[in-house]
């Protein structure tokens, strides 16, 4: 592994990383099993629960607020209709998630949380200044892990950037990963393989990925062995079973994200990697 950014070796309860035999435990949208996702009221359940680690997702309104969201719109969650995008913070500000809780901001979450680690899922084009402008504004670089499906849109946000953040590979970069990691053993290959590899990986530190895609298994004892041989943390998304956090933190992996807070600090508990 390479020697952690700040968002790896200082989030965990007990101030340990992965790489010193405690993995990342990341709560996905917080935790709520009232379905009450990316609310402050779900953040700090996890954080109560002792996570340090929150991952979210975040989108901007028209006159550039930016959001703790998943969706583009407000209609599965909210009471509220229509594209963030197209809204005022005033407008959304008047919806609740679930009837309930209001969409929280960026600032709010920093605000609430002192010390925990942020992972970002920048979901559209139009957030990239947003949040470029956030982490700077509140300069928390070594609390914020940067991910996106899209690459482009991911390095966008870390080249406007003052200094550097952690941050994951989106689709294209892991699909390449997932094609090319198993010709890193193949004599005569390797060299020039591992050369793409690094170009592609050079703003990577993490890959966050499915345990399959379709049918397509994609974190086998080989890719976690093949990713951490370039100094690369493997993430598991989004895994809610127990068993399967066993398993797959049996298999070596280096954080696991969950719906399930409670579940997964059970299990972390249970083997002694939690705090």
């Amino acid at each position: 592994m390479t020697g952690p950014l700040p968002y790896f070796s200082a989030g965990y309860p007990s101030g340990s990383s992965a790489a010193s035999g405690s993995p990342v435990a990341m709560a996905h949208r917080g935790f709520s099993l009232e379905g009450l996702e990316n609310s402050l009221a779900a953040f700090s359940s996890a954080v109560e629960l002792g996570f340090c680690h929150l991952e979210t997702d975040v989108h901007t309104t028209s006159d550039g607020e930016l959001l703790l969201f998943h969706d583009r719109t407000l209609d599965r969650v909210t009471d509220g209709r229509g594209r963030i995008h197209d809204l005022t913070a005033d407008e959304v500000r008047r919806v609740r998630i679930g009837g309930a809780e209001p969409v929280p901001t960026f600032d709010e979450l920093v605000a609430a949380f002192p010390g925990t680690r942020f992972n970002l899922d920048v979901k559209d084009w139009h957030s990239v200044p947003s949040v470029v402008a956030a982490i700077e504004r509140h300069q928390v670089h070594d609390r914020v892990l940067i991910a996106s499906f899209s690459d482009l849109r991911r390095r966008a946000v870390l080249k406007r950037l003052s200094r550097r953040t952690a941050s994951s590979a989106g689709t294209l970069v892991n699909a390449l990963f997932l094609v090319l990691g198993p010709l890193l053993s193949v004599r005569g290959v390797r060299s020039p393989v591992r050369a793409v590899l690094r170009r592609a990986l050079r703003d990577v530190d993490a890959l966050q990925v499915p345990v399959r895609y379709r049918a397509i298994p994609v974190v086998t004892p080989e890719y976690v062995r093949r990713a951490h041989e370039l100094g690369l943390y493997v993430h598991v998304w989004t895994i809610n079973d127990p068993a399967e956090m066993h398993r797959l933190l049996d298999l070596g992996v280096d954080g696991i994200v969950s719906d399930r807070a409670d579940l997964l600090k059970e299990v972390l508990q249970a083997r002694g990697q939690w705090g």
